[in-house]
């Protein structure tokens, strides 16, 4: 059978996404309205998070074990909607398995070091800054880029709890900045999926402009590659989603009312 016809059965076939717990939410509803045909799975493995603080062998194991059930659900693709494991995990796991993989630092990082800058700095977790990859995947496509990495750990509880006026968060944000713009960036990557969801607070202490949220550039990435691999799905019908997660599928259900309105409880499927 030839490669297009053994893809056209796969078209059909699901999209499967995950991350710690709810921010790859925002890569998934953008994906959702650029591709509303394509069916769709969503894991947020509640039971681990926050993946920020965890080793690389923890993250390895957490990426196999649901990269392994999505094996099951026999996805065309998965998306690493997290910074964090695509940063820890997508370099060991990658050639593990038979449907297109897609990480959002690595799958970024060749359209952001194309653009005409030649300083930029990055806010991500502690697992992400650790592992530098911002860093190596921009330079693999513009050595004389200069980029700084600042970890903010603080970040997604101040998202997850939506006190955005509480004095201490207000403080954390603008600390952090200031450091960053000491650098004279060009462009600042938000690099954490929670991260964007401060823009209304950065914007009062810098220009919007300035700060460059992954989630577009990445479900662009994924479409153009979807469709240049013949993998799109040709249906005219809305697509299918199931949400899956690790534990608490209620507080799951709550806290993704900041990224997407699910609506039906997720399945637990333990990790």
């Amino acid at each position: 059978m030839s490669t297009s016809n053994q893809n056209k059965l796969k078209n059909n076939c699901p999209v499967g996404f995950f991350d710690s717990g709810v921010g790859g939410l925002s890569v998934y509803s953008r994906f959702k309205k650029a591709l509303p045909c394509e069916n769709t799975l969503y894991y947020g493995d509640i039971a681990h998070l926050p993946y920020g603080n965890k080793t690389k062998e923890e993250l390895v194991g957490y990426a196999r074990g649901i990269l392994d059930f999505y094996k099951t659900q026999d996805v065309k693709a998965v998306v690493i909607a997290c910074n964090t494991s695509s940063a820890q995990a997508y370099d060991v796991i990658k050639d593990e398995y038979d449907f297109r993989i897609y990480p959002i630092i690595q799958s970024c990082a060749k359209v952001i070091a194309n653009q005409n800058i030649n300083r930029i700095g990055v806010f991500a977790t502690v697992a992400t800054v650790n592992s530098g990859v911002y860093a190596k995947e921009l330079k693999k496509y513009n050595a004389s880029l200069e980029v700084l990495e600042i970890a903010c750990p603080n970040w997604v509880p101040i998202v997850e709890s939506g006190n955005y006026t509480d004095e201490k968060a207000m403080l954390d944000v603008k600390e952090h900045l200031d450091r960053m713009l000491k650098f004279n960036p060009n462009k600042i990557i938000l690099g954490c999926t929670h991260y964007p969801y401060l823009l209304h607070l950065l914007e009062k202490y810098a220009q919007k402009d300035l700060f460059i949220d992954p989630a577009k550039i990445f479900v662009d990435f994924i479409k153009n590659d979807l469709e240049n691999s013949d993998l799109l799905n040709l249906s005219q019908n809305y697509g299918y989603e199931k949400m899956f997660v690790s534990a608490n599928p209620e507080g799951f259900v709550e806290n993704s009312e900041i990224f997407y309105s699910v609506k039906n409880k997720p399945e637990i499927i333990l990790n």
